[in-house]
């Protein structure tokens, strides 16, 4: 009897090494998918695209005016309605450098869909692939923008506006969500909480829609 109690339990020992091995390989799958979900999200590469500030630039002017835009954001919108094509030609005179920064802020308004970030990573995408038309698609991203709340345009949808544009080559940088993850990183980087946010040369412009300052810096050019 005193040997038999003294027998090594070899199946527990070997039971309890694979737990144990379980558990450390489900704990380096948690910290692989914690990592993928927190990893820098890559930077599309193009010559009006800013690696370190995310802006996508339009003209060569003096004065820079940087624009951040949530597609799902009606008042952005509303901004780009009265202000986007005076600031647009005042870019493309050199008057001014327009720096576009497409964000999400707003994927919690599209039902699940992340239209936000989706719609922030197919401007990226068009830039990238197309620099000549990522005025026109934006234009045009805002000419139908989804309403609050809905699922807003699926991904096919958003690449027949690039089409419409002139920018059929981001069709499948669009659909396979290539940049879809900028947006959202561009937004915390910058620390911006509400859209439209609206600076010039660095000073945040307060009520950019409503605010006669843009309005007098373009009048300025002409005089």
């Amino acid at each position: 009897m005193a040997a038999a109690k003294g027998k090594t339990n070899w199946f527990a020992i070997i039971i309890s090494a694979v737990v144990v091995v379980a558990l450390v390989g489900l704990g380096a799958v948690v910290v692989n998918l914690n990592n993928q979900a927190t990893a820098p999200a890559e930077m599309p590469k193009a010559e009006i695209i800013d690696q370190e500030t995310g802006a996508i630039s339009f003209g060569s002017g003096k004065t820079e005016v940087d624009t951040f835009l949530d597609f799902m954001c009606p008042a952005c919108n509303a901004f780009e309605q009265k202000h986007g094509a005076a600031l647009q030609e005042a870019a493309a005179n050199d008057d001014i450098t327009l720096k576009v920064h497409p964000i999400a802020i707003l994927d919690h308004l599209s039902q699940g869909t992340n239209y936000s970030s989706r719609a922030a990573g197919a401007m990226y995408c068009v830039a990238e692939e197309a620099p000549d038309a990522a005025l026109d698609f934006l234009n045009l991203m805002f000419a139908n923008q989804p309403q609050e709340g809905t699922t807003g345009l699926d991904d096919a949808a958003i690449a027949a506006i690039a089409k419409e544009a002139g920018a059929e080559a981001a069709s499948t940088c669009i659909t396979d969500g290539t940049y879809k993850k900028v947006g959202a990183q561009q937004a915390q980087a910058h620390e911006i909480r509400g859209t439209p946010t609206v600076k010039i040369d660095g000073q945040e412009v307060e009520n950019p829609i409503n605010s006669d300052v843009i309005p007098k810096l373009l009048a300025s050019f002409s005089e």
